[in-house]
């Protein structure tokens, strides 16, 4: 599980521990098998990193900053706060690391058509943002429910010539929209590319994902170093399916001295059952091809996850996650709706930064975190996207209504 670097890997069956592996039909093995020959040939060949890494320079913009939060380390009075800024991200969000990556990989592949599933629209963005810069096909399944909250991503795809396919079926969220993307790759198997937008899936997708996603942390390590010539003490994101924490932990993997913290959504609270944490409130089980920690009935059917935010808002969490919850290497935490909204607006009032709903989460445990670890400490946290794509659902949810001729 732990190679010679002491950096966790997927075992050759595509397992963490008890968690991931690939349950899915026989149809989708070929292309399944094909994808991880690809991936395994084009992150060995250093002309294929060199083209990343000259993507993520000019067309992503990376890197990206770390931001010392002044006012609201003030405000803690703990520990310093740094923020990963990879909302700075070109489409606003962590998500383009991975769909550059792996854009780059069905080009190689001689994909024409791509595929992908979104819930906040950020991955969908992305997704077909980098189809556009190839003039690929591009279609994005999300749910329905997803679209209402989330017009401005919608329009977004539609401008950048993707065709967002509306999913009504189930909670008409990510968990449906992801089931539809799967079906369409099932019959599409020769020209189509399935872009999966979080460390879950079957394998290889969950490390292919992670490896994609490792810029941030690569950076994020480099840069403290920089700037406080030494570790922190903490590192903090927010957790859906969990790739930006993924991305922000995996180089820090070997640094015992260094916390790591996932928060996921605890939205009406967990003792409500409205929420979508599912490694504080749920159980191992099989969802989309690996098993891992998911939401659940005593039968193992899946139940309806809850999350204000829509990037959230899934009934299950990465594998690789799973296993660093069990060997007790990563902590997982929860914050509710009403706790991201009022941070959210903290985090502007006091930073001058929008998140995105999805990172609001995981300020007001990084504000306790950072009281646990007192001054002279350090953490940083992944404000993995911005908030303009939230700004309507947060209005409605504090009862803002904007109109001709007011203020405040």
């Amino acid at each position: 599980m732990v190679n010679s670097e002491n950096i966790i890997t997927p075992d050759e069956n595509g397992r963490f521990g008890d968690f991931g592996g690939r349950y899915v039909a026989e149809t989708l093995m070929p292309p399944i098998l094909e994808l991880e020959a690809a991936y395994t040939d084009a992150k060995n060949d250093p002309d294929f990193l060199t083209e990343l890494d000259s993507f993520f320079n000019h067309y992503v913009g990376r890197p990206s900053p770390l931001y010392y939060a002044e006012r609201l380390t003030e405000f803690t009075k703990g520990a310093k706060i740094y923020f990963k800024r990879d909302e700075l991200n070109h489409t606003g969000a962590h998500k383009i690391n991975n769909c550059m990556g792996q854009i780059l990989l069905a080009k190689r592949m001689g994909k024409t058509r791509i595929i992908a599933e979104t819930g906040a629209g950020q991955h969908g963005v992305a997704t077909a943002t980098v189809a556009a810069r190839f003039g690929l096909k591009c279609i994005i399944y999300m749910g329905a429910t997803d679209i209402v909250r989330q017009k401005p991503n919608v329009f977004r795809m539609r401008l950048l010539g993707a065709e967002v396919r509306s999913v009504k079926s189930g909670t008409a969220t990510l968990k449906d929209a992801m089931n539809e993307a799967l079906r369409d790759w099932v019959t599409n198997v020769g020209d189509t590319f399935y872009c999966i937008g979080t460390v879950a899936g079957p394998h290889p997708y969950p490390a292919m994902v992670r490896d994609f996603q490792a810029i941030i942390g690569r950076e994020a390590k480099k840069q403290i170093l920089e700037r406080e010539g030494r570790l922190p003490d903490a590192l903090i994101a927010c957790i859906g399916g969990g790739s930006n924490a993924m991305g922000l932990f995996h180089e820090f993997i070997n640094e015992k001295s260094v916390r790591l913290i996932g928060v996921e959504a605890a939205g009406k609270g967990v003792e409500s059952g409205l929420h979508a944490a599912s490694l504080t409130g749920g159980s191992p089980g099989i969802l989309h091809g690996n098993r891992t920690y998911l939401l659940q009935n005593k039968d193992g059917q899946i139940t309806d996850a809850h999350s204000i935010s829509a990037g959230l808002d899934y009934p299950g969490i990465g594998p690789e996650h799973a296993y660093l919850h069990d060997i007790g290497r990563a902590e997982y935490l929860s914050a509710t709706d009403d706790e991201a909204l009022h941070w959210f607006q903290e985090c502007a009032r006091l930073e001058g930064i929008l998140p995105a709903l999805e990172p609001s989460h995981a300020i007001p445990r990084t504000v306790e975190i950072a009281k646990e670890i007192g001054q002279g400490g350090i953490i940083i946290m992944n404000m993995c996207g911005r908030g303009d794509k939230d700004v309507f659902t947060i209005a409605d949810a504090l009862g803002e209504h904007i109109s001709e001729g007011t203020e405040g």
